[in-house]
Formats: C-alpha cells, structure tokens, sequence
C-alpha cells in the first residue's frame, strides 16, 4: 500500500531518471521530492531505483537501465484530476500516481492501483464517507481531470449516446491492445444497441485544442453521428446521455459517477470491478466493488496529491477546492471584462483578480464600459456606483487585515450579476445560493462546517484588526451594537426605521433595561476615515479598536441594523437581532425587528448560508502565489499574517484622505 500522501516521506530514495520533463517541470520534481523521491541523472547503484514516465516513448531508456543493472522502476503518472488544461499547454499537475508495481493503464501487469483494488478491505466508514463526498463535490463543481469546461455551455438535447474520443496512439489505448478499428467497432457497436438515438462523438481536449489527432475523423459522421468539441461540462454532457461508450479515457471512470454503467471497450483500471459493461474483460479482476471503494482507491489511497499554495503533500479534499477556484476563474473571466467607476488604488488588485485571462479594461462609466464591451467581454463596475444592467463588485466578507478605507487590497471579491448582497430592494446572485444551499451535497456541507470551525479556532473576521482581547465583562447579559457608517449603500438600502447608530443604541436599552451594552463604532470611523458619530448615551461602555473576534466570545448576543458583525456574530452561535433587512437576515437564523423581503422563504442551515456567503458568493486571491485560490487559503493567509506590505501610495492616501477628502477622491 502506498504511503500517506499528505505526509512528506523523510527517508529520501534516489531515483535515476532519463527524461528531460523530470529535471525541467519544476511542480512534478517537487512532488516527488515530497513524497521522498531524489531526483538525479546518471548510474544507479546499491537502492536506488529508476523514474520513467508511464509507458511514454522515453520510457524504454529507464527500462533498459534499470534492466541492465537490476534495479526496480518507480512508473510516474498525471493523477486522475491533473490541471484545467492538458499539459501540452504548459499546465503543471495536481497530482501524481506512484506506481512500484506497474502502471494503471496498462493491463498486463497488476498496478499498485489494481493490488488496491483487489486486496484492500475498502471498508472503512470515514474512507467510503469521504469517497462519496469527494465524488459527490466534482460533480457539484463540474471538475473532471482537465477542468477547463463551461457547466453553462450549450448541449444537443438529451437522449444522445456518448462515444469518447482518445488522442491517437495514446498510451493507455495501447496498453489496451486497441487502435482505430477498435474505435469504429465501437461506433458501430453504438449505433446497433441504440438504433433510435443520436450518437455524439466526444473529442478529446487536445484534439480540440490541435494538439494531436483522434481515433475518428470527418468521415466517421453521418445523419445520426455528430461530433462535440465545446467546452461543456463532461457531467452535463453524460447526464444528458442515455449510455457511454469508452475504449479507455478517464471520462469512463467519471461516467461511473454520473450514473452510468459505461461500455468499455478496452482494458482501464476501473474496468472489470462489476461497475462497468466489458467487451474485453481482465480475466483476473474477479472482485465486485462498489463505487465509493473504486474511487477511494483510485482518488484517496493511490495518488501523490500537491497543494502548490502550501507547498506540500495534501489530501483529495484540498486538490478539489483548489481547482475549483481555478476553474472559476477561467469560467468567469476568460471572455474578459471591462470596469467601469473603479478607484485608482484598486485598479492593480482587481486586474489580478479578473485579468488573469484576458487584459482588464478600465472605463469611467458604467455607460462607458458597456459601450466598450465589444467581442464577448462583459462590463463591470463597483457596486456603490453602477448604473443599469452590469455585473456589480463589491468586497467578499472575509476581505483583509486592515480596512478598505485604508486602501488596504482584498483578498476576496464578489461579482454579482443579479444585484447585490447589501441592497435588498432587489434580488441578488446571493439570495439566489443561500436558497439553493438546501440542495448542498454533503461534501459540500462538510467543508461549509470545517470552515465555520476554522474561522472559529483561528478567530478570523473581515478585517481582522490588529487589537489587544477586551478585559473581562460585568456579569448579566451583554449586548454588542455594532456603530456603521450612517451613509453607507447598506445603510440607505438596507436599514429599516432606525438608520442612524444613536438611534439603533435607543432602540437596544429601551427593550434591554438591565443589560450590559457595548457600543462598537465602525472601525472607518474610528480611523476617521468616514462619518457616523453618535449619542453613545444609552451604551454602558463604548469600545475601541478592540478585537471582533474577542467580543464575540463573550457577548449574550447582537443586536444592529445591517451590520457584517451579525453575520460573524452567527458563525459562532451568539443570538443576532436585525432592525433592518443585511444579507444574512430572514431566512430563520435571527431575530428580526425590519420588514424583511417576502422572496426570502428558504431555511438554511447555518452551514449552509456560510457556504453561500463565504465560498459560493466570493472569488479570493492569493497574494502569495498570485493565484485564484480556496477560501481556505485566504483563512490561512490571515490567521498567519502572510501578506505583503500595504504599498506605500496607498498608505499615503489613506492618510490624507480624512484631511483632504476631495483631493484624494481625485487621485483615487
């Protein structure tokens, strides 16, 4: 059995290898650097072993090495979910399989992953749970191992057969002992079982990208053949299908967990285990698994999984949400964008995060940017001043160490093509997940609860002050009033009767005579950096700088207008009463005093609003790596401190701007 792949091996093996890619790729020489594997070129001598890469066309110089001088082979492998493109175009991997024994491709020698398979008991109820959540997640997120597809692009209508492509002479193919009349029997064989069905011919990605040719070509269409080179989601495209056919591609493995039981017509490691119709059976697979075992085996035990964020081994789990933020990245800005009414200052840090594809435009205007969205780009504008019909930005509610009116970046973002999260006079994409959170996979729901216990343990919130823990409280209970800044969008959108901080704090002592009240400006204000002063009269103390995180622990409950704070405050279980309508208000996890939209009549779970508010709503950017990444990341990235230095224009402005209002606004 392979060992632990989230743990680096300490006890480091030499491995010869004589192909270029294993010195050049830096991501696959440092996973296997982490997984005790010592690089080097020349002679092997007394233990050590040799690298080839799978059965690749240099792989025969490994061979013929470590045959002459008896050494065993270490076959190296893509993992099953390896990148958003292939690597032709220069992707480096998630993942790689480790094979001692073989590799899993090939059928004429048992792989480690077939051992797996056939001797491990698979029994185990935290593994088959995380099998089954992991699965359950990929499809959730329409991940596959090349992951840059689009869930939302056109499909022929439903009731097609699905016919698989391979890129010509592709290994795994080979090994299979097929080639292209193995393909065209299978075509044929399609059309036979399916006689009143369209058949769809899926190509493989660098086929389509011209890379290198398929099995089928031009001439295998007719009027019930066609062919499919979108890039839609492969979990749309088998959901619509009635059958799928496969002599070897990974997308039989997923078609497995789409529901189906795919036609295979040659020899892969997922064949033979009773979860597939073989023509060409392995004679010695005799064991019948079920699905959650096939993909613990093959996702959980056998792969080497790397987490190019932590610089380190990590588990299937960390693998599928980092993908996943990469993929929404690329879905969302590879047609490109064009901002409208975006500050200077924001400018570098909102084209990391939506230029990553294509050159961000800047416009003044939303009317500008629409007008300026020519050939597939979109218009975008920050929320508090777009005009129109426009995908709207604003920041994500885990957002920074320090505060927006400092003009320190964010490392989260929303886009919201609906409306937006603070205005509640009109629908927005975020009502649209918190609803929808009823029908979370399980998967999905667990990360949600992980989170909500990180953020917990590791005592994040939005801005995350740097501040000393507040003393001890009187005995009795404690209220927290959260001040805002009494001009703010969510304040003049979202506020109900009481709009201004005195009279949230009249509100609180009037039904709470005996309590212990803690006014807390907002931390703008404090700074002086935006107005909303009050009558801090009915507040037994009134706070400073303190720690959110802190007052939190200790408080009976919450009690605001709109405030971010009441959200934080549910994410830890305190009691949270709203007199206006925030984001996390009427969907039964507060008590609310303000008229609440009708529209908001789902109840979920505080897992769930936490998924839709924290990873569903928000895109985050890692400034470390530069890279979209993982809430989780972000939450690591604050709880440790490790972000670059605010730059120091930006820390000049922030400070002239209490003074000079009206000159920074310019140079903003």
């Amino acid at each position: 059995m392979p060992p632990d792949a989230t743990k680096p091996n300490d006890s480091r093996t030499r491995l010869y290898v004589y192909n270029g890619g294993f010195l050049t790729q830096s991501r696959v020489r440092r996973i296997l650097d982490l997984a005790g594997w010592d690089v080097r070129i020349g002679a092997p001598g007394d233990s050590d072993w040799v690298g080839v890469w799978g059965k690749s066309p240099t792989a025969p110089r490994g061979e013929a090495v470590a045959a002459m001088r008896d050494k065993p082979i270490l076959r190296v492998e893509d993992a099953f979910l390896r990148s958003l493109f292939p690597g032709r175009d220069k992707e480096p991997p998630m993942g790689l399989c480790l094979d001692r024994r073989g590799v899993h491709f090939d059928p004429s020698i048992p792989s480690d992953l077939e051992h797996l398979l056939a001797t491990h008991p698979l029994d185990d109820t935290g593994l088959l749970d995380r099998a089954r959540h992991g699965a359950e997640r990929l499809k959730y997120a329409h991940l596959s191992k090349y992951a840059a597809t689009d869930p939302d692009h056109p499909l022929p209508d439903p009731g097609y057969v699905l016919v698989i492509d391979q890129t010509e002479g592709d290994a795994s193919v080979t090994a299979s002992g097929a080639n292209r009349s193995v393909f065209v029997d299978m075509l044929v064989t399609a059309q036979l079982e399916f006689p009143g069905s369209p058949v769809l011919i899926k190509s493989h990605p660098e086929t389509t990208a011209g890379h290198r040719p398929g099995y089928f070509n031009a001439q295998d269409k007719n009027d019930q053949i066609s062919f499919f080179d979108g890039p839609a989601s492969p979990w749309a495209l088998m959901e619509n299908a009635v059958a799928v056919y496969t002599v070897s591609s990974g997308l039989g493995f997923e078609a497995i967990y789409a529901g189906h039981k795919p036609h295979v017509f040659g020899q892969p490691f997922y064949a033979g285990w009773g979860l597939t119709n073989d023509r060409n059976p392995v004679a010695r697979r005799e064991r019948k698994l079920t699905r959650a075992q096939l993909f613990a085996a093959a996702m959980i035990l056998y792969p080497a999984w790397y987490d190019p964020y932590r610089d380190r081994l990590c588990a299937l789990e960390d693998v599928i949400s980092n993908l996943e933020a990469q993929a929404r990245c690329w879905r969302e800005d590879r047609q490109g964008w064009v901002a409208a009414s975006m500050s200077r200052w924001k400018h570098p840090h909102l084209s990391q995060f939506f230029g990553r594809y294509e050159t961000l435009e800047f416009q003044t205007s939303s009317d500008d940017a629409r007008t300026s969205a020519v050939s597939g780009r979109r218009p975008m504008a920050w929320a508090s001043k777009a005009e129109g019909a426009i995908t709207r930005v604003e920041d994500g509610f885990l957002r920074s160490r320090g505060l927006g009116a400092e003009l320190v970046p964010p490392l989260s973002l929303v886009l919201d093509d609906v409306g937006i999260s603070y205005d509640p006079t009109q629908p927005s994409r975020l009502e649209e997940l918190i609803s929808d959170s009823l029908d979370l996979p399980d998967g999905e729901v667990r990360r949600a609860e992980e989170l909500i216990k990180t953020l917990r343990q590791k005592r994040i919130t939005k801005y995350n002050p740097h501040a000393a823990p507040f003393p001890d409280l009187p005995d009795g209970p404690v209220i927290l009033v959260p001040g805002q800044v009494e001009d703010d969008a969510s304040i003049l959108k979202g506020a109900g009767e009481i709009k201004t901080n005195t009279g949230l704090l009249a509100a609180v002592r009037a039904e709470n005579p005996e309590a212990t009240i803690l006014y807390k400006p907002h931390p703008d204000v404090i700074a002086g950096l935006r107005g909303g002063a009050a009558d801090t009269g009915d507040a037994d103390i009134v706070l400073g700088s303190d720690d959110p995180a802190d007052l939190l622990d200790r408080v009976s409950s919450v009690w605001t207008m709109t405030s971010g704070l009441g959200f934080e405050a549910l994410l830890r279980e305190v009691p949270v009463v709203t007199f206006g309508a925030p984001f996390f208000a009427g969907w039964g996890l507060t008590d609310d005093r303000g008229a609440i939209p009708p529209r908001r009549v789902a109840r979920p779970s505080l897992a769930g609003l936490a998924h839709a508010c924290l990873i569903g709503y928000p895109r985050y950017f890692d400034p470390v790596t530069q890279m979209p990444c993982p809430v989780e990341v972000a939450v690591d990235r604050l709880a440790e401190g490790d972000i670059p230095t605010l730059p120091r224009r930006n820390r000049v402005l922030s400070r002239l701007q209490g003074l000079f209002p009206g000159l920074v606004k310019r140079l903003r």
